[in-house]
């Protein structure tokens, strides 16, 4: 007895076309769903964010964890930020771009960071700030588990102000959280604890910091970390003596003019590197 296949041909090709159609229609709404592109960003802001990024290892202030983003040059309603990867590995191809809701704009299969509400949320309500840091570097996290207020020690940490706040997820999320700001309403919870101050301690997790570019939020984090050690160091002979509001505030405004100077230097070093 001869088999005979006859409808086989067209099943199969009925099943391709049913494929394709979905795939298709899965694209498409792919496509509708994602936020439109504000444009090309400026290759001289995509060339610092990737500088920024290799100097924040370079700096021990992040590690295989940690990331730095900064809102798009052509629309205050978007910002840039790498996908998810070691900060020391990011090249100019591996920053995306988001919407405020930090939805991907051209993710193309490529994930994002599960921590990236903190940029959004920050710049959804604070239009000063053009750049956002967060990290776990060490030297903070017994000042954001300690109840001691961080404060600065010197000049070049004045922009710590009266201190840093510390966020506790607890009080928003309840006991049992894994500490990442995973979401959208513990992203605007971080941002209100932050408010109006350039960095903020998160408990049990490390801290974010926020400037009006760039080079200023990578000065920031770095002497955040700085200031840390130097702290806890003047903590263990006796009372540090603090800069007043006064202090910190001049100092501050002579800084932030001044912030090129240990760029060009982190900048050489990092890029130097393989």
């Amino acid at each position: 007895m001869i088999a005979c296949f006859c409808g086989q041909p067209h099943a199969l090709g009925r099943r391709a076309l049913l494929a394709s159609a979905v795939a298709a229609a899965a694209t498409a709404a792919r496509a509708q769903s994602a936020p439109a592109s504000a444009g090309p960003a400026d290759p001289v802001l995509i060339e610092e964010l990737v500088a920024g990024n290799r100097i924040l290892y370079d700096q021990n202030v992040v590690d295989g964890f940690g990331h730095i983003s900064v809102r798009h040059n052509k629309d205050p309603n978007r910002y840039l930020l790498s996908r998810s990867m070691a900060p020391a590995l990011v090249t100019a191809d591996d920053i995306l771009e988001y919407d405020l809701d930090s939805n991907p704009v051209n993710a193309n299969g490529r994930t994002s960071y599960l921590e990236r509400f903190i940029h959004g949320e920050i710049y959804k309500v604070r239009p000063d700030v053009k750049a956002i840091v967060h990290s776990h570097s060490p030297g903070i996290l017994p000042f954001a588990d300690t109840g001691v207020k961080l404060r600065p020690m010197n000049h070049i940490a004045s922009f710590l102000g009266d201190g840093a706040p510390v966020f506790e997820i607890r009080a928003t999320a309840g006991p049992e959280t894994d500490m990442l700001i995973r979401n959208a309403a513990l992203g605007k919870a971080l941002t209100v604890t932050l408010g109006n101050h350039p960095v903020a301690l998160m408990r049990g997790h490390g801290s974010v910091a926020a400037a009006q570019s760039i080079r200023h939020v990578v000065f920031r984090a770095i002497y955040t970390e700085v200031n840390a050690k130097v702290q806890a160091e003047a903590l263990k002979l006796g009372k540090p003596e603090y800069l007043n509001p006064k202090e910190a505030a001049a100092a501050t405004k002579a800084n932030d003019g001044l912030v090129d100077r240990p760029w060009e230097l982190w900048k050489r070093r990092a890029m130097a590197k393989p």
